[in-house]
């Protein structure tokens, strides 16, 4: 594992993070934001369950060798938080950057986890979404 030096004060500057790595295709600042623990999981979508620091660092540095860059737009953020955890799910609106007609509408679950080092990401969880999801109304919690 890579020493981390960034300390995130929010699960919110991590996410911000996160997205702004996955858009410039950027390794190493992708694994700035994930908690320094064997624990940490991140599934991507139609793949498989990936499960620690190692095999997590290999397929984002594989997805961003060989793939193009993308821009993400989040919306309908559901949040769940308590003093040492955040809950985010996502939908997110995926768009290849050479190609404005490729697109991808995708559900993202993303935990956060508060440390001495801060805020980081223990779990990002990502799969296609239905149709459905496109037509629903947004769900107010009270």
């Amino acid at each position: 594992m890579t020493a981390t030096k960034t300390i995130f004060a929010s699960a919110v500057d991590v996410e911000a993070a996160f997205y702004e790595a996955l858009e410039r295709g950027d390794v190493e600042a992708m694994m700035t934001v994930w908690a320094e623990d064997e624990e940490i999981v991140c599934v991507l979508p139609a793949g498989a369950r990936l499960a620690g620091y190692a095999a997590i660092r290999e397929a984002w540095r594989h997805l961003f060798e060989r793939g193009p860059r993308f821009r993400m737009h989040l919306s309908r953020q559901s949040v769940t938080q308590n003093p040492f955890s955040v809950i985010h799910n996502n939908i997110e609106q995926l768009t290849v950057v050479d190609d404005q007609q490729q697109t991808a509408t995708i559900i993202a679950t993303n935990v956060f986890v508060r440390s001495p080092l801060g805020w980081r990401l223990l779990l990002h969880h990502a799969s296609p979404a239905s149709a459905e999801i496109l037509s629903e109304s947004p769900k107010v919690l009270h």
